[in-house]
């Protein structure tokens, strides 16, 4: 359920619609029960589900509405603490990613989060394999591009404000 929530919350970029995305693949997977193919990674065919969903769906019901992007920023919250400290280098590279095209998103998220094989994005993708390397080459260019990540010094605790 996780795994589904995070890719959700990836493609929607709304933690709601991610959640009525989850239910909707639940759903959809209990419904065509009689479609699933022993043997068959049960993640990769539910990851397959939801990313139909979307793609039917609700990204053109709520993204052509305008509800369906959030700003990256006021998704990730620091509490100030070391916590955030641990964090600013994970929050760079999630702007980063968040700035590819949703194509490139989609893909280094599954190959590289999941880490799914570049057959198992493409199933769920539904594209050629070809596809998703050119995807993920074009991804890493641009991503190559950003000037490297820097670290919030650590300060000591009574200069924290």
């Amino acid at each position: 359920m996780a795994r589904l929530w995070r890719y959700g919350l990836l493609l929607s970029r709304n933690r709601h619609v991610a959640e009525d995305l989850v239910q909707a693949t639940c759903v959809r997977a209990l419904e065509r029960s009689g479609q699933y193919v022993a043997g068959t990674r049960m993640d990769r065919w539910l990851l397959s589900i939801l990313h139909s969903i979307w793609l039917n769906e609700v990204r053109a019901r709520r993204v052509r509405q305008g509800q369906g992007v959030v700003d990256a920023d006021s998704q990730l919250t620091f509490d100030g603490e070391y916590a955030a400290q641990t964090h600013v280098m994970a929050a760079q590279v999630i702007r980063r990613v968040d700035a590819l095209p949703e194509t490139q998103r989609e893909t280094v998220y599954l190959a590289y989060v999941e880490g799914l094989s570049y057959r198992e994005v493409a199933e769920i993708l539904q594209v050629p394999i070809g596809t998703v390397m050119s995807r993920l080459a074009t991804a890493r260019l641009k991503l190559a591009e950003y000037p490297p990540l820097h670290a919030v010094p650590n300060t000591p605790a009574g200069d924290r404000q």
